[in-house]
């Protein structure tokens, strides 16, 4: 079988829609017109990690996979740092304070994504922590 890259260079735009919360004018960021390929104003490559294959399964199984873009710091004008497949990377992110903007995953990485987890196999699943002998229940009181 052949090779299967695990980069994919992505452009896309970041696009600022004004918008009134309670009376506040904020603006709210999207990503848009994302595509494969390095063409747009925005350019990122999106690599892919033998450690996430069970985060881009579960991505890829859900209602609308999604990509997820870490786009700087929270409150401060969107500078897109990153790409990822993995909602628990996006996480991460966002626990660090970043602002983490999604978008629907194109088809095209899609079928990328599920021919990179056919050729390197489905994560392994995993394993269970053996639980010792009345491990979790509140000891019972010796008369």
């Amino acid at each position: 079988m052949a090779s299967i890259s695990s980069t994919r260079p992505l452009s896309f735009e970041i696009v600022g829609e004004p918008l009134t919360i309670k009376g506040f004018a904020t603006t709210r960021w999207r990503v848009a017109d994302l595509a494969p390929g390095d063409v747009g104003p925005c350019r990122l490559n999106l690599q892919l990690y033998m450690t996430e294959r069970a985060a881009y399964r579960f991505n890829l199984t859900s209602h609308t996979p999604r990509l997820f873009v870490r786009a700087g710091e929270a409150g401060e004008a969107p500078s897109p740092e990153a790409i990822t497949a993995s909602q628990e990377v996006a996480a991460g992110w966002l626990d660090g304070e970043h602002r983490v903007l999604e978008v629907d995953m194109p088809l095209a990485i899609q079928a990328w994504l599920e021919a990179y987890l056919a050729h390197h196999g489905e994560a392994p699943a995993e394993s269970r922590k053996k639980q010792h002998k009345g491990a979790g229940r509140a000891r019972e009181a010796e008369s």
